[in-house]
């Protein structure tokens, strides 16, 4: 057992003793109220399972559940044993001191009952930046949060109010141009995404949309449970806490490792920390379900998590979007019959596929958050300190989607390349 956790025992078995006597052994076979939150499986740490915590077992007062952990620690119970009880005491406790209401939290509700969710989260999140410069991952993620509350609030507007044939007309748009100014072979080579949103347009549904803002707000509450706990257990009580939380299998020395980095003060290993808890975010917490996501209904799917890459607009200073990055570049040859590129300023690579994402996050928006963090602090501290609401207000990128397509269609670009000499 760890040295933190092996102390916070003795402690509280000596308080057991001097200040209520010790109580008597329970008679053999007897049942206590302990045993019956022992031994649980997270049946719910994935979101779309159920509403809730993350067993419904389990229960949400926060008091409650710091007397079960105590008694199971003073008894000498296993950490395995009681993990859920463990993971339940900090995910209350996280949701608490943000405001949420964790027990009715239901990612599949929608986006207007679980705006003030995504508010609070994302608040959250700043307010841990704010308060612990080491924190990065909180911060960036309160500050993208707003690019992608933005975004949840525009595709449930697109589903309700406005008629996605728009879009649709506007990605054939771009096809057509492409179409003209290099063939049928330049078409074959766009991203699959361009099509599949010119295919799919007319065909999208409100209930697609609903579907896929489900299982975004479901990744929300996924990464806020997952990760939420760790950072609360260390501003709360520091390394040993989260060593319980590796000695009862929540999570791998790997990740351990990470937290110490992130504890260390060195600037370098906390990058590093911080850097392998994104990673736990994108790949652990998420990744699964973006493929969900990107496959459903074949090109709806595969249409709107283009989508959402062709329209993003980061709030990290300095970032490029990610139309800008890698944008489609295409090998063609020209009337004259030399060689040349067709350049579009639409990316040509899908925001819900790992390896893709994972390049743009480590490229653009970790080194640009770190620099923010070390060298324009002033600025960020300001950025972070506006009412979330309005963070979220003006990031309202998906309402202009026909207009962006159009003007990446008139921004198409067949250039030479010139031959080495």
């Amino acid at each position: 057992m760890r040295i933190g956790m092996a102390l916070r025992t003795a402690a509280l078995t000596v308080a057991a003793a001097v200040g209520l006597g010790l109580a008597a052994a329970a008679p053999a076979g007897a049942t206590t109220d302990l045993d019956r939150y022992l031994d649980l499986p997270l049946v719910n740490r994935d979101a779309a399972s159920a509403p809730g915590g993350v067993n419904p077992e389990l229960p949400y007062d926060a008091a409650r559940l710091r007397d079960l952990l105590d008694q199971a620690r003073r008894e000498g119970v296993a950490p395995t044993r009681y993990a859920a009880l463990l993971y339940q005491y900090w995910l209350v406790d996280a949701t608490n001191k943000a405001g949420i209401d964790l027990k009715s939290w239901n990612p599949r509700a929608g986006v207007a009952a679980n705006r003030d969710n995504l508010v609070k989260s994302y608040r959250f999140y700043e307010n841990l930046q704010l308060a612990h410069r080491e924190l990065r991952w909180a911060g960036m993620g309160g500050q993208v949060g707003a690019d992608f509350g933005g975004g949840l609030i525009d595709f449930e507007l697109l589903g309700n109010v406005y008629d996605l044939p728009g879009i649709s007309e506007a990605a054939r748009t771009v096809l057509g141009a492409v179409h003209q100014a290099a063939g049928p072979q330049a078409v074959a080579m766009l991203p699959k995404g361009l099509s599949a949103l010119a295919e799919a347009g007319p065909n999208i549904t409100p209930e697609d949309l609903n579907y896929i803002n489900g299982m975004i707000l479901v990744m929300q509450k996924n990464i806020f449970s997952d990760l939420m706990p760790m950072h609360d257990a260390y501003v709360t009580e520091g390394l040993s806490a989260l060593e319980e939380f590796e000695d009862a299998g929540l999570f791998g020395p790997d990740l351990m490792n990470a937290w110490r980095d992130v504890a260390s003060g060195d600037g370098d290993r906390i990058a590093e920390g911080n850097r392998a808890l994104l990673r736990r975010e994108q790949e652990w917490a998420v990744s699964a379900q973006w493929d969900q996501v990107r496959g459903y209904k074949g090109s709806v799917g595969e249409a709107i998590t283009y989508l959402s890459g062709a329209a993003g607009s980061p709030s990290v200073a300095g970032v490029v979007p990610p139309r800008e990055f890698h944008p489609v570049r295409i090998p063609v040859t020209m009337a004259d019959g030399r060689p040349g590129q067709l350049t579009l300023p639409l990316p040509d690579w899908n925001w819900s596929v790992l390896d893709s994402r994972w390049d743009y996050i480590t490229s653009e928006l970790l080194p640009k958050y770190n620099f923010q963090v070390e060298s324009n602090w002033p600025a960020l501290e300001s950025a972070m300190k506006v009412p979330y609401e309005a963070q979220m207000e003006t990031h309202r990128p998906l309402l202009n989607i026909p207009q962006l397509l159009t003007s990446a269609a008139g921004e198409l670009r067949v250039t030479p390349i010139e031959r080495e000499s």
